[in-house]
């Protein structure tokens, strides 16, 4: 893979029976991956942070499971594409996590809005994520979607800060019926600090 790249594109995917040949091995690969580009908030929330590395698995595995061949291709870069950090920005994928489904449907219903109170904090600066709004993910009435992508543009000072590893790193959601935050690990920041260019 081409790390650094900021896009994928048709050159980037590998044929279907080589990425099958290859599977085993780029999951459990993808997996140690992401553990460190996850961030839980609370007891019901994780932030994965994205990549190039993660779309580029993300993209494979659609291929993969739905064999869509080459026709498919195109609709999977448009999806993905937005999600892989620009070089002065961080992009989470923000899930609210709860299995039971009764307890979920009346968490999710209470989060309206979530999506605009998420923040990251460096060195005292809040950063404010920005959510994709691809589709509307909060209803009228107040109920919002269990996924939220969101991206967190920095400053050049802020990214500086980031590398220094001196400054706390604090990911928090701000909202009334769910308000929690998180310091970022060594080893987080560690890899998220390869997503600046």
């Amino acid at each position: 893979m081409n790390k650094g790249k900021c896009k994928l594109t048709r050159e980037d995917i590998l044929p279907m029976a080589e990425y099958g040949q290859q599977w085993a091995e780029k999951s459990k690969t993808m997996s140690a991956t992401k553990r460190d580009r996850r961030v839980a908030v609370g007891p019901d929330a994780s932030f994965y942070f994205e990549s190039y590395e993660t779309m580029w698995h993300q993209v494979h595995e659609m291929l993969f499971i739905e064999g869509g061949g080459e026709a498919q291709i195109p609709s999977e870069l448009e999806a993905y594409n937005p999600l892989i950090p620009n070089g002065c920005e961080l992009v989470a994928t923000f899930m609210i996590e709860i299995d039971n489904p009764e307890r979920r449907r009346c968490v999710l219903a209470g989060l309206g809005g979530i999506e605009k109170c998420l923040t990251l904090c460096v060195d005292g600066k809040i950063i404010t994520g920005v959510a994709e709004e691809d589709i509307d993910r909060t209803t009228a009435e107040g109920k919002t979607s269990a996924v939220h992508f969101v991206h967190f543009p920095f400053t050049n000072a802020q990214i500086d800060a980031f590398h220094s590893g001196k400054a706390d790193v604090i990911l928090a959601i701000t909202h009334d019926n769910y308000s929690h935050m998180a310091m970022l690990s060594r080893a987080t920041r560690t890899a998220l600090a390869k997503d600046f260019a």
